[in-house]
C-alpha cells in the first residue's frame, strides 16, 4: 500500500510518500511544494493543486493523508490553509485518490505518545519508523510522513 501525507500550506506544503508492506514502512519520496508571497493567491493555488496531482501521478497512492487544521490566532492564516487544502483534497479526488484526516494532535500523540511533542522529536519518530540515517527536513515534509505513518499506526492497532 502507498500512502501520501501532506502537510498543507500556501507557502511551503509539505509531501511525503511511503510504502507499507507487512510491518516495514518505506520512505520512497518526499519534499515542499512552495509559493512565493509576491504571487496572486489564485497562482498559488493553481501551483499546490498541479504538483499535488504530480506527485499523485507518478506514486499512484492507494490514500493520502493530509494534517488537519488546528486553531489558529491568525484567521487569516487559518483562511489560507483552509484555501490550500481544499484545493489539495480536489487535485486528489481528481486523480482517484481517496483521503483521510488528523490534526496534529493525534499525529504528534500516535507518533512520540505526547500529542504536545516538539518538531525534533516527531522527527526522530519518523526517522526511526523509516529507517533514515538522517532527521528528515524540511519541518513540513517531515510532518507530512508523519501523517501518512499516522495512519498505519492507527489501522494496526
Amino acid at each position: 500500500m502507498k500512502i501520501l501525507g501532506i502537510d498543507p500550506g500556501t507557502a511551503d506544503t509539505g509531501y511525503g510518500v511511503i510504502e507499507v508492506k507487512g510491518k516495514e514502512c518505506k520512505k520512497l519520496d518526499f519534499g515542499t511544494i512552495k509559493t512565493k508571497p509576491s504571487e496572486e493567491m489564485g497562482d498559488r493555488l493553481v501551483h499546490i493543486h498541479k504538483e499535488i496531482q504530480r506527485v499523485a501521478q507518478e506514486f499512484k497512492p492507494d490514500l493520502a493523508v493530509i494534517e488537519d487544521l488546528f486553531f489558529f490566532r491568525n484567521a487569516k492564516s487559518v483562511m489560507a490553509v483552509s484555501q490550500a487544502r481544499g484545493v489539495i483534497i480536489c487535485a486528489l479526488t481528481q486523480k482517484k485518490v481517496k483521503t483521510m484526516s488528523y490534526t496534529p494532535l493525534q499525529i504528534k500523540q500516535t507518533l512520540t505518545g505526547y500529542g504536545r511533542a516538539e518538531k525534533k522529536e516527531v522527527q526522530s519518530a519518523v526517522r526511526k519508523v523509516l529507517r533514515m540515517r538522517k532527521l528528515p527536513k524540511p519541518n513540513h515534509a517531515a510532518d507530512a510522513l508523519a501523517a501518512a505513518i499516522c495512519y498505519v499506526i492507527k489501522t494496526k492497532k
